[in-house]
């Protein structure tokens, strides 16, 4: 499939145009590798391969992606597992992007390799990282990798994201539902109180009268908070109740065999425990030196390469994008961003000043969606917003349908952009 200038650039921006030189390389083709295949690396892959000059291996052990953007739907039934679900094939076979079904094991920067779970090496001349987040599973006092096989996370779209919805499903009349909410930065900031939406719809349309979700949260507010707060009252008045630290006071034991969480204000005996934990950069990132304290990779904000080493490029949830939420849509565009720049720089690409956009919507109720994104730029050394915009509390009904309208068919547009 064959994308005209404009769909290239997709948000880039066309300002003075800049070139670089050819690399001499001798008869070989430049070498890319992308390490993950979530919306960065793979329209990283996708873009940089489309035009043709360069040899693009995508690294990515899964055969088919669930997104975790519009997990939610799944959870509430507004979508089935297999819309949320897509395959490589397509752009794996019209751009000639080798599908490289291994774990990356780690990255030598000096020599300029990948070695992969099987301990085959590849080489390449530019590097993508885009492995998405880790959890830090010690970070919720009690809680563990292993007890998040009954207190799930669902925050890395698959088994975990399923047997959430599982749970959520059997729950009878009268149950607790407690969310810990994560600190921040973490992946999708409107993500858990979207979420609750969803576990609200679930509760309600099965005509629960006395179950109740608690939320438990670190943080003093949170992303759409007003807007979360009208719909809540509106469409599930009594059922949610939102916690912040200083009512809390803090987490000091979750206990999955007592299906028990403590704070300093209560002990609460839940039916279910959705457990959302600090985040941090992919390990293969972290192991190969680029990230910093904050366990996220410092980037260039001109062209998404790393501040570490001017041959890997970090793209999504695992940069530091300043301005910009750790997002599905900003992944995509700061993968835009970045193949264009790597396109200049091995295959005498043409280039342009880096634009980003994001935009999350957030369904709360059937035709009730609300939506916050905004523009980006360069500037100060960061990924700075230039414009901004977020839904307002108020809303007429049609406008709210109109804005999960547009939600859908975003999906679809971003979906056919990654994935075809």
């Amino acid at each position: 499939m064959k994308a005209n200038r404009r769909q290239f650039i997709g948000g880039v921006g066309a300002l003075a145009a800049s070139t670089f030189p050819m690399p001499a390389f001798a008869q070989a083709k430049p070498k890319v590798v992308v390490v993950g295949g979530g919306p960065g690396g793979a329209t990283v892959a996708k873009y940089v391969a489309k035009d043709g000059g360069l040899d693009v291996s995508l690294v990515e052990p899964a055969k088919r992606f669930t997104t975790c953007f519009h997990s939610n739907l799944y959870l509430g039934g507004f979508k089935t597992w297999e819309q949320i679900t897509h395959s490589y094939d397509k752009i794996s076979k019209a751009y000639g992007i080798k599908h490289v079904r291994q774990m990356a094991a780690s990255v030598d920067r000096e020599k300029k390799t990948v070695k992969l779970a099987n301990g085959t090496v590849l080489a390449y001349d530019r590097l993508v990282l885009a492995p998405g987040i880790d959890l830090k599973f010690d970070s919720v006092p009690g809680w563990s990798e292993e007890a998040s096989r009954k207190l799930p996370h669902a925050w890395q779209a698959g088994a975990q994201t399923q047997l959430l919805r599982k749970q959520l499903n059997a729950l009878s009349d009268g149950a607790t539902i407690v969310m810990i909410a994560p600190p921040n930065p973490y992946r999708c900031p409107p993500g858990p109180y979207e979420r609750v939406s969803m576990m609200a719809h679930v509760l309600k349309a099965k005509g629960h009268k006395k179950s109740r979700i608690v939320i438990i949260d670190p943080k003093e507010n949170f992303s759409k908070q007003g807007l979360f707060m009208e719909g809540w009252q509106k469409h599930y008045a009594g059922m949610i109740e939102w916690q912040d630290p200083k009512m809390h006071g803090g987490v000091k034991n979750v206990d999955a065999k007592s299906m028990t969480v403590k704070t300093d204000l209560a002990e609460y005996k839940a039916q279910l425990i959705n457990v959302i934990p600090a985040q941090m950069a992919g390990k293969i990132a972290r192991d190969a030196g680029l990230a910093n304290a904050s366990g996220f990779c410092p980037i260039n904000p001109e062209n998404m390469r790393s501040a570490t080493d001017a041959n890997v490029y970090i793209v999504g949830d695992s940069c530091i994008p300043g301005d910009m939420p750790k997002s599905g849509f900003s992944a995509n565009s700061q993968a835009k961003v970045a193949a264009m720049m790597i396109r200049g720089e091995l295959a005498n690409g043409r280039t342009f000043p880096a634009r980003y956009t994001n935009t999350c919507w957030s369904l709360i109720e059937t035709d009730d969606t609300v939506k916050v994104g905004g523009s980006y730029a360069a500037k100060d050394g960061k990924i700075a917003a230039t414009e901004t915009f977020v839904s307002k509390t108020g809303e007429t009904a049609e406008l709210r349908k109109q804005t999960q309208v547009e939600n859908m068919g975003w999906y679809a547009g971003i979906i056919a952009d990654i994935f075809t």
